[in-house]
């Protein structure tokens, strides 16, 4: 491809005036600053103005760096790859998503008994613009109804919607306020659970994002007239998920204030009183989630006595009597199962990477090791529905690695064998690339894990380097297929994903070890495989940048301002970056287990020691920064980003044309799912900024 010029990098940068107010209030004794609280208002002209002015410096800039076109181009191409999801099987009916080369968004497909298959919901046709975004679909258990959810402009609204299988038409729809709602359909496909928001009109204005609830629906009355399950009387941050056991006699119900690991399960029986009951509550301070499979025993996933998860067992009828099943072991995590005619698959991840075995219904007892296709991450698993379908003896499972984009593999238990049973529709030629994990010692001697992808197994140059993480949440994240990763390592970069604390890759303890007052834990984690980085020749300070989003961006937002001078450039995405004020924006307060309240003196002390936007500093020779936001984004509040912009623009010594501060932001376009199309143009910006400051030709 032939690069198109660019217009050359601006020779001079002046950053917008941003009012430095002299405000500071006092909490638990504390004096602190906040020059720039006028930006959290964007009513307020000043910071339209202000915002304006910052978009078009971003793109003067942005639009300006070398190799621009060709990197979009190949980043185009690595998504051609596409996807298909693990199928799920209604009544011999398979329905599951495939985005083919040329599409924006999946499409949820049905394949019917005799192997023809046809599109079934097609986000892209119902809005051409793009904006309207799959959050959720699940067929009756008939396979002849359809429930799915979508958004519209990022706002993760999730209006709910119901469409026949066969003719496709629209039964019923929207109805608003799903925001991350499971579908239990009950048999006949008449009536399903699913949890649906109250009226926001009824409720206080700091509580109109919250107060869900469970619902019994009928298909096509109206949503107003449902019945009220479950959820009165218990705290408006209660979010909710349920299944329905297959014969429609037991409804469960799991639920956590805000995004707490502490659940709580109940349990109905519907065809006796309907009433639920309680299995386990949240002051048990424990993760569980619960189904009863179709051998009609109560499954219960619990770190309950175990960190790193088991399995216990019980009667649907005696919910609170437990039995162990599968024991804890001391170097993987039980993540999933699915029950298997008689048997168990179970999912353990060791060391962030995925493992399938095989036990014993009845027993527990292990059986053999389910063959896996490589070193990556499993997605998904599914098992027929019915026992009058065939295949009663094969699970299908989602899988992908660093070069392999997700696809769909099948185990069967009588040839005891895995293969393929669908790839990614595209074609794609994808550069040649090395994977490995490596263990390094943390600040305080704990081991850390972390994914490194590149073009050569060991260093032979340093390098400009790409790392990145999560670090929060009980969130991990192992191999996967990425066009961002390996564009980056083709242009003959260094690829790196840390498996830092605060996530669960090594179970709940690992999660404990990264919150609260042990945050500062993350960072150093992240401070030492930069330093690992670099003593060991990968790369360079001057050539070492950094990414991350959400919670990772609070991350790299901590790691600049803790350690500027290992760090040439930061992308920091959809970020937390103002820790005393974030509980007061969207859905802060859901987050206050994980980060500690400033309402708490103590807690405040926390936040305050690595609060990014509280430890800017003027006379820093800060790196290169460029923040990304979302104006529609309904999880973190954009005025983070640009708060702490406007901060660094005041503070950094870095001469702005060799290190500048810019931030790109977003419209009609929220915190996660986007189209394929904004996903290239998103990247295209972050990496070539990137590259553009360590030195690497695109």
């Amino acid at each position: 491809m032939t690069e198109v010029p660019s217009t050359p990098l601006p020779a001079t940068i002046t950053y917008p005036i941003a009012e430095r107010l002299n405000l500071a209030e006092q909490i638990h004794g504390r004096d602190i600053a906040d020059p720039y609280r006028w930006l959290e208002d964007t009513a307020d002209p000043r910071t339209e103005a202000w915002s304006q002015a910052q978009d078009v410096l971003a793109r003067s800039w942005l639009d300006a760096v070398p190799g621009r076109e060709r990197l979009g181009g190949r980043l185009k191409e690595l998504m051609r790859t596409g996807s298909v999801s693990t199928p799920t099987w209604r009544a011999g009916r398979a329905f599951f998503t495939r985005r083919g080369p040329e599409q924006d968004h999946p499409v949820v497909m049905v394949r019917e008994t005799d192997g023809t298959e046809r599109p079934l919901l097609d986000v892209s046709a119902l809005d051409p613009s793009g904006r309207t975004t799959l959050d959720g679909w699940s067929p009756s258990l008939e396979g002849t109804r359809l429930a799915y959810q979508v958004s519209v402009g990022g706002n993760e609204h999730s209006l709910l919607h119901v469409i026949d299988v066969e003719s496709g038409d629209l039964i019923e729809g929207p109805i608003d306020r799903c925001r991350y709602s499971a579908i239990g359909w009950l048999p006949g496909g008449e009536e399903f659970y699913y949890v649906r928001q109250l009226d926001p009109a009824l409720l206080p204005d700091d509580e109109k994002l919250f107060h869900r609830r469970v619902w019994r629906h009928r298909v096509g009355t109206d949503p107003d007239t449902d019945l009220n399950v479950h959820g009165d009387g218990l705290e408006h941050t209660f979010y909710y998920t349920l299944t329905v056991s297959q014969d429609g006699r037991w409804l469960v119900v799991s639920g956590a204030p805000s995004t707490t690991k502490h659940d709580s399960v109940w349990i109905a029986d519907l065809h006796g009183d309907s009433a639920l009951k309680p299995v386990i509550l949240t002051e048990a301070g424990v993760q569980c989630s619960a189904f009863v499979a179709r051998d009609g025993r109560l499954y219960l996933h619990t770190t309950l006595d175990a960190p790193r998860q088991r399995l216990c067992v019980a009667d649907p009828e005696n919910p609170t009597e437990w039995t162990e099943l599968i024991g804890e072991e001391p170097d993987s995590v039980l993540d999933g199962l699915r029950w298997l005619d008689g048997d168990l698959v179970v999912l353990r991840t060791r060391h962030a990477v995925s493992e399938l075995h095989l036990h014993d219904a009845a027993t527990g007892a292990h059986k053999q090791e389910i063959p896996l296709p490589g070193t990556g991450s499993l997605h998904g698993m599914s098992v027929v529905d019915a026992l009058t379908d065939h295949d009663q003896d094969t699970v299908w499972f989602g899988w992908t690695d660093f070069v392999t984009p997700q696809s769909v593999f099948r185990f069967s238990t009588s040839t005891g064998e895995t293969v393929l049973h669908e790839a990614a529709p595209g074609r794609v030629e994808l550069p040649t690339v090395t994977t490995q994990q490596i263990a390094y010692t943390s600040k305080d001697g704990t081991t850390v894990r972390m994914f490194v992808v590149s073009g050569e197994q060991k260093p032979d140059l340093p390098r400009p380097a790409l790392l990145t993480g999560y670090g929060g949440f009980a969130i991990g994240r192992g191999p996967g297929y990425s066009a961002t990763t390996l564009a980056w390592v083709e242009a003959g970069g260094v690829w790196v994903h840390v498996s830092l604390r605060g996530g669960d890759e090594e179970g709940e303890d690992w999660h404990v070890a990264g919150m609260r007052q042990n945050k500062q834990n993350v960072f150093d984690d992240f401070h030492a495989a930069a330093e690992r980085l670099v003593r060991d020749g990968w790369t360079t300070p001057q050539q070492l940048s950094i990414m991350g989003g959400s919670n990772g961006g609070l991350l790299v937002g901590a790691a600049l301002t803790q350690r500027p001078e290992l760090y040439a450039a930061v992308v920091c995405s959809a970020p937390l970056l103002d820790m005393v004020r974030y509980e007061k924006f969207l859905l802060g307060r859901l987050w206050a287990d994980e980060y500690g309240s400033a309402s708490v003196p103590e807690e405040l002390g926390w936040l305050l020691s690595y609060s990014p936007y509280h430890r800017v500093v003027t006379d820093v020779e800060y790196p290169s920064v460029l923040f990304t936001v979302f104006e529609s984004d309904s999880r973190v509040d954009p005025n983070h980003a640009r708060k702490m912009c406007a901060a660094l623009q005041h503070a950094s010594s870095s001469d702005p044309t060799k290190h500048p501060v810019l931030i790109r932001r977003e419209t009609e376009v929220g915190h996660a799912g986007r189209s394929v199309s904004r996903t290239v143009a998103l990247a295209v910006d972050q990496l070539t900024f990137l590259a553009n400051a360590t030195g690497m030709e695109l």
